[in-house]
């Protein structure tokens, strides 16, 4: 018997797609969600199967910026063979994003242990949802929004793409909630840093998700729920990227920060109390 079943999938699947992309924690939400639906928070075939549903967020991600994921590939494709071509910002953006990404390969390869044991818990959700609306008030406070993403620099990449280890280690962190705050606070607009955090996500998330498929199988979860679950996150992704783009261009984080602090604290509360088991 599956440890998932399609029912559950489709509500994950909706959470996932929710999320991902906003900085309210994607992991966070989905752990608070199982814990209400009487899912194992620490099963390994569950900590795989939302890694494995957010393939369907990456995809509404590839799907949205289609046209700008083929012209980054292409300049680095002209980059390659014509040394004129190098000095386009698209080519070096595109190897930005590669470097950017190696960070939290190797933190997720060295802390596995720890991911999926004492900080897959909800205890570490809700003081990471509280933690991270500190950082995301400062973003918002202290960033100057200067620049646009065609000023984005490499140094910008490496620390927006290794703060994505907070959220991998904390979950309720937020991983689009530490990247997009980090650019923020390197100077970035709201509109580039939430983009750039997008980009980001791509090699990430698909990397996760691949990595943890055989954990979703092998552990008890039919293939079935995992497919409903990713096609589920997909459609509610896509929404969501659009509604994110149009908000963050005239809105600070404050409604977010807010937010995350009543769950956080709403979490602690039902954590104390024993209606939820972390």
């Amino acid at each position: 018997m599956s440890v998932i079943d399609i029912g559950q999938a489709v509500i994950l699947g909706v959470v996932e797609g929710l999320t991902e992309f906003l900085p309210v924690s994607s992991t966070g939400h989905l752990k608070i969600a199982e814990g209400f639906l009487g899912i194992p928070v620490d099963d390994q075939a569950v900590v795989g199967f939302t890694a494995v549903i957010q393939v369907g967020a990456i995809a509404a991600v590839l799907v949205y910026f289609f046209r700008d994921i083929i012209r980054f590939a292409a300049a680095w494709g002209r980059g390659l063979v014509r040394p004129e071509a190098r000095q386009e910002h698209d080519y070096k953006f595109a190897w930005w994003v590669i470097f950017a990404t190696v960070p939290i390969v190797v933190a997720g390869l060295l802390f596995q242990p720890l991911i999926k044991g004492p900080l897959a818990s909800l205890w570490v959700v809700a003081g990471s949802l509280i933690a991270g609306s500190a950082v995301m008030w400062a973003a918002d406070r202290f960033g100057t929004g200067e620049r646009r993403e065609a000023e984005t620099t490499l140094p910008d990449a490496m620390l927006v793409g290794s703060s994505q280890i907070l959220a991998l280690l904390f979950p309720g962190f937020s991983r689009s909630g530490a990247t997009i705050s980090t650019g923020l606070l390197r100077g970035l607009d709201r509109v580039a840093a939430t983009r750039l955090s997008f980009f980001l996500s791509i090699p990430a998330l698909t990397g996760a998700g691949v990595y943890e498929l055989k954990d979703a199988v092998g552990g008890g979860v039919d293939v079935l729920p995992l497919l409903v679950g990713t096609v589920v996150s997909f459609v509610v992704a896509y929404a969501s990227i659009a509604w994110l783009l149009k908000f963050v261009a005239g809105h600070t984080f404050t409604a977010f920060v807010v937010y995350r602090v009543v769950v956080g604290v709403a979490l602690l509360g039902l954590l104390v109390t024993g209606v939820l088991n972390p």
